[in-house]
């Protein structure tokens, strides 16, 4: 695989020797429609949640190309070489299932096996697009998309562009949510169950610039009164980190929409000494811009009301919040080889609930959004500390006013809040200190928080056009104009293409 190029594996039958007949075979062919890979290696190192250590702690080589927004060289699971594999594989897989459902005539009765195959298609080329890609644009008719390929053993050689490969994914989502189902699902979180898929598709219509119908997904993935199902945070407090990580993406858990498992050595990377270099710490990032630092719910220790405060493990310059952590499979116990993987909960209740607060706000329907804001809180802080807030339209605003924006080039650390200039890539909020900007402001925190270390992070950053600097050895005090300076509508927010796709034809993405 490593030697072929994109047109020979786009869409290749998985097992040549499959013949996909009957519904067991399709639908336990779906079974590897997910993609076997996880973006959030590249986009966390790529994002603000990571600090500069110094050249005292190690990092790895792939790490560090990351994190200076630079080609990776490397080609292992969690690199853009092993996520365009991994992700194009399950297009192929979806692509096999859809031609033998064709032509077995697309019976009604396998439309949920349809339904899942289309989902994953548009799951896979819309992760690839969040990696690949810039933020959705439609004033930039440039901005170039990907191969989207629909036929098995039918390649696609040219990328076209962002706007032509969102309105694909938005087709292939239309077209699977009225036939959605379960029937054939015997463990359904496994797969893009009925909420799972109405999850996926609010979120891409937030992306996508659609408010109404993200709320009316959200809506329809986690009900209007989401409380029954928003993770329950309080129950971890007891937790240690092995027990947390553990406990985190049980399929039991309401709060968790989708489980999906990826060969990945993220996890590792959270918690081991050799990637400490780049890292979420604890007195910087996460003391003035992520769990520990000042906003509206308190600042840290017994000063806050937000519960995975308490919940960072770790040493000072390596933080983490256990959600993700690494499950290692022997293939020779004796030995010590195998394959590291983790488990990802990609779609969640809290997510989906920020996903339509924020296109809430940006409708400027701010009673709504506020509420859902509320709903957030409920959950995720302790209702019974004197710093659980109580939000309205005006206590935002306040709050919001009295934290200064964090300058993209630091003079210091104290210069760090949670709170960033926004520059909408596509769209328009109001302007700085507007309400509408403070609400948006103090939502993007609400998702940085509720999905830290998931690398989704680094797509608000692109959507909005946040600004921010990655110091690192070769220049530890970045200027205006440097390349450690990463800027609204910059061009590295779209990683480059492995260099074996670029050889064989397919267009680079433009420095």
């Amino acid at each position: 695989m490593l030697l072929t190029s994109c047109n020979d594996f786009l869409d290749k039958l998985p097992d040549d020797r499959a013949t996909l007949d009957n519904e067991e075979k399709i639908s336990m062919l779906l079974t590897s429609a997910y993609g076997d890979r996880s973006n959030a290696f590249v986009h966390e190192y790529a994002s603000d949640n990571v600090y500069y250590n110094g050249t005292t702690y190690s990092a790895q080589p792939n790490q560090e190309q990351v994190y200076k927004w630079i080609d990776v060289t490397s080609q292992g699971n969690d690199d853009p070489r092993g996520l365009w594999q991994g992700y194009y594989g399950a297009v192929g897989t979806a692509n096999a299932a859809l031609d033998a459902l064709a032509e077995m005539g697309n019976p009604t009765s396998l439309n949920g096996q349809r339904a899942e195959a289309l989902l994953c298609r548009a799951f896979a080329m819309f992760r690839l697009a969040n990696v690949f890609c810039m933020a959705y644009d439609p004033s930039h008719p440039e901005y170039l998309g990907l191969p989207y390929t629909k036929t098995s053993g039918v390649a696609v050689g040219t990328r076209g562009t962002l706007n032509e490969l969102y309105d694909n994914i938005n087709a292939d989502i239309e077209e699977a949510l009225p036939l959605v189902s379960e029937a054939h699902l015997s463990v359904p979180k496994y797969h893009f169950n009925i909420r799972a898929a109405y999850a996926f598709a609010a979120r891409f219509n937030l992306f996508y610039h659609k408010y109404d119908k993200a709320i009316e997904y959200a809506t329809k993935a986690i009900g209007e009164d989401p409380t029954p199902m928003l993770r329950n945070w309080a129950r971890f407090s007891p937790l240690g980190a092995v027990d947390l990580a553990h406990e985190f993406p049980k399929s039991g858990d309401p709060a968790n929409l989708m489980i999906v498992a990826a060969y990945s050595i993220y996890g590792r990377s959270l918690y081991s000494s050799s990637y400490t270099r780049y890292a979420h710490n604890y007195s910087v990032i996460s003391g003035y811009e992520t769990l520990n630092a000042k906003t509206i719910w308190g600042s840290s220790g017994s000063s806050t009301a937000l519960l995975l405060a308490a919940k960072q493990y770790g040493s000072t310059q390596q933080a983490r919040f256990p959600r993700i952590t690494e499950f290692f499979e022997y293939t020779d116990k004796v030995a010590r080889t195998g394959y590291a993987h983790i488990v990802e909960v990609p779609f969640t209740s809290g997510e989906t609930l920020l996903v339509r607060a924020e296109a809430y706000a940006l409708k400027k329907d701010y009673k709504n959004a506020i509420k859902d804001m509320q709903y957030w809180l409920s959950t995720t802080c302790n209702t019974d500390s004197r710093y659980y807030p109580i939000l309205t339209e005006e206590s935002i605003v306040e709050f919001m006013n009295t934290l200064n924006y964090t300058p993209p080039i630091l003079e210091g650390n104290l210069q760090r809040t949670t709170r960033k200039q926004l520059h909408p890539q596509g769209f328009t909020i109001d302007e700085d200190g507007s309400t509408q900007e403070c609400i948006i402001n103090l939502l993007l925190h609400m998702r940085r928080i509720e999905t830290l270390h998931t690398g989704l992070r680094f797509n608000d950053i692109k959507r909005y056009g946040i600004s921010y600097s990655h110091p690192h050895p070769d220049n530890p005090n970045p200027k205006e104009g440097d390349k450690e300076v990463f800027v609204p509508g910059d061009l590295r927010g779209a990683m480059q293409l492995p260099s074996d796709v670029i050889a064989a034809g397919l267009e680079a993405n433009p420095r």
